[in-house]
């Protein structure tokens, strides 16, 4: 992690203006006349453009006050774990911005009532905000027995899919006829593999998908898949639909697909023992012919050589789903929470109520180069984002287009999904061979329905 301070960081807590897109809706907040020390905790910058960005962001609020921030950028492996020891210790943070929380920590929190409602924050703007955004920031209170914002939507990202044409070049494959149904499309990477050995490159794999119990990028990418197959496991009521068995049938479908890729030799054998970065390293290191990760992260990192970024490396849309209808892409929104253990909690909403001015969040994603999206339909309009004539900010942006959510914006309960790993296991155990798909499916849903009965 890296600690940064802003010395007369501003908490303009009176009349703060936001600017809604051409309207000024003002929020209106009254600081306490002293506070004790505000920490944020945000998660690391990849690129020293997103943090100069947040930094001009903070620092336009700093000169009306004089008043200390203490700003510490965290890795994303350790941030969630760290706030949650630090909230069980007493001692949370004002802020927490986190890049893989709203899988698992940020349900379980509002349902514990830890943190605050944001409403005020988020209400005056809302109509700028995506269904998506405002559906993954409602959150279930289990005190209260009631749903409300309990977090501010600052990002957005999908999963992308990203290939080496050069590659495909180097062994007489051309990439002007990669396949869009959903079958041909993974085919043309396990051919791409097979053609590859057979002129003697025995490091290269076609399909770079995570089969371990240790990354997110495995719920990610794998509960993408269960959404090519049709699994619906929960419904607009938050009701778990598991024992359906057209759900059952869609899990077996995913599980065989995706953990097949490992089994027929297309996916690295240490895929099993992968942590969210290491699809990255493998695929930048050239041992994989395409690989899904979400974001941009992976062309961003390339940005230096432009010869690379627009000729070698391509982001590529996802195939039509298996009934050939086009896939619904699952958005992953960014999230700052405020814990209600804080003092602070008037300066803390002014700090993000300051953040979502629409300027100052294009600003700060703009600066994140494609790392993450906007959640204002309306800055998707913006020509950085529309008329790009950067490749891969322009294909990625289409998948914004046709979005669905993650479950837990319909059931707190399903955070546990996504705490205890529940399809990275099942993913796993197929890939090794410990389980059929139809016994890992049966595991999965008997687990899934033991949380749900459990959960209060």
């Amino acid at each position: 992690m890296r600690r940064r301070q802003f010395n007369q960081f501003s908490l303009s807590l009176a009349g703060l203006g936001l600017a809604a897109c051409g309207d000024s809706t003002v929020l209106n907040y009254r600081a306490p006349e002293k506070i004790s020390k505000f920490r944020v905790w945000w998660i690391q910058s990849f690129y020293p453009a997103e943090t100069e960005a947040l930094s001009q962001i903070v620092a336009d609020w700093e000169k009306k006050n004089n008043t200390k921030v203490e700003i510490t950028f965290y890795n994303d492996g350790s941030v969630n774990r760290d706030a949650e020891n630090a909230l069980n210790n007493g001692n949370p943070p004002d802020i927490l911005f986190s890049n893989t929380a709203e899988f698992s920590l940020y349900p379980r929190l509002a349902w514990r009532n830890k943190l605050v409602d944001v409403s005020d924050v988020v209400e005056p703007v809302k109509d700028l905000f995506s269904p998506i955004a405002l559906k993954a920031v409602s959150y279930q209170n289990g005190t209260t027995s009631k749903r409300s914002y309990y977090a501010v939507p600052i990002a957005q990202l999908s999963a992308g899919l990203h290939y080496w044409r050069d590659q495909l070049t180097d062994v007489g494959i051309s990439d002007t006829n990669i396949p869009r149904d959903w079958d041909g499309f993974w085919k043309f990477w396990e051919v791409a593999q097979d053609v590859a050995r057979g002129k003697g490159k025995k490091d290269i794999y076609g399909i770079g998908l995570p089969m371990s119990t240790e990354a997110t990028d495995t719920i990610f990418m794998f509960e993408q898949f269960l959404t090519a197959y049709g699994v619906d496991l929960i419904n607009d009521n938050g009701q778990l639909q598991a024992d359906d068995p057209k759900n059952r049938q869609g899990i077996v479908n995913a599980l065989t697909k995706y953990a097949g890729f490992y089994k027929s030799g297309h996916v690295p054998p240490k895929a099993v023992q992968w942590s969210d970065s290491d699809n990255n390293q493998v695929f930048l290191s050239r041992n994989l012919f395409m690989t899904a990760n979400p974001g941009l992260s992976i062309p961003a990192s390339q940005q230096f050589d432009a010869n690379v970024y627009t000729k070698k490396l391509v982001t590529t849309e996802w195939p039509l789903a298996p009934n050939s209808k086009p896939l619904n892409y699952l958005v992953a929104v960014k999230q700052a929470v405020i814990f209600a253990d804080t003092a602070n909690q008037a300066s803390a909403k002014s700090l993000l109520a300051h953040i979502i001015q629409p300027n100052n969040l294009l600003t700060y994603l703009k600066g994140a180069g494609g790392r993450y999206f906007p959640t204002m339909p309306k800055l998707l309009e913006d020509p950085y984002y529309k008329d790009s004539q950067d490749p891969h900010i322009l294909t990625a942006t289409r998948q914004f287009q046709n979005t669905s959510s993650f479950y837990t914006a319909q059931n707190p309960a399903y955070s546990e999904v996504g705490a205890k790993q529940i399809w990275g296991q099942a993913v796993r155990s197929v890939a090794k061979g410990t389980d059929t798909p139809e016994q890992a499916a049966d595991a999965a849903i008997a687990q899934i329905k033991n949380i749900f009965a459990q959960w209060k």
